[in-house]
């Protein structure tokens, strides 16, 4: 079966504030099973244009990385990155 990816492109217009977001999703997604992948880090884009910064989490099924994001105590800590940062969220099924 196919792994599931959670990939997060983000502005983080307030990082103070942000900050809250990374402390408290993180134990949730890992909880969830997820595995921060890609978080943050160095990146250069060579084409087109994309957020400030790149967030890859990887679960177990697709079905998986989609549960994880619907997960009411996700959601909840998700409201403070709504306020804090623009983002764009796709949930993906990988390759096999």
């Amino acid at each position: 079966m196919p792994k599931g990816y959670i990939i997060g492109h983000i502005t983080v217009k307030d990082p103070d504030a942000y900050r809250e977001y990374v402390e408290r999703d993180t134990p949730i997604l890992r909880g969830l099973g997820g595995r921060f992948i890609v978080r943050g880090g160095q990146g250069e884009v060579i084409e087109g244009s994309a957020h400030d910064r790149h967030v890859v989490i990887e679960f177990p099924s697709y079905q998986a990385a989609l549960a994880a994001y619907h997960d009411p105590d996700y959601q909840e800590v998700a409201e403070i990155r709504r306020r804090t940062a623009d983002s764009t969220i796709i949930v993906v099924e990988g390759a096999e």
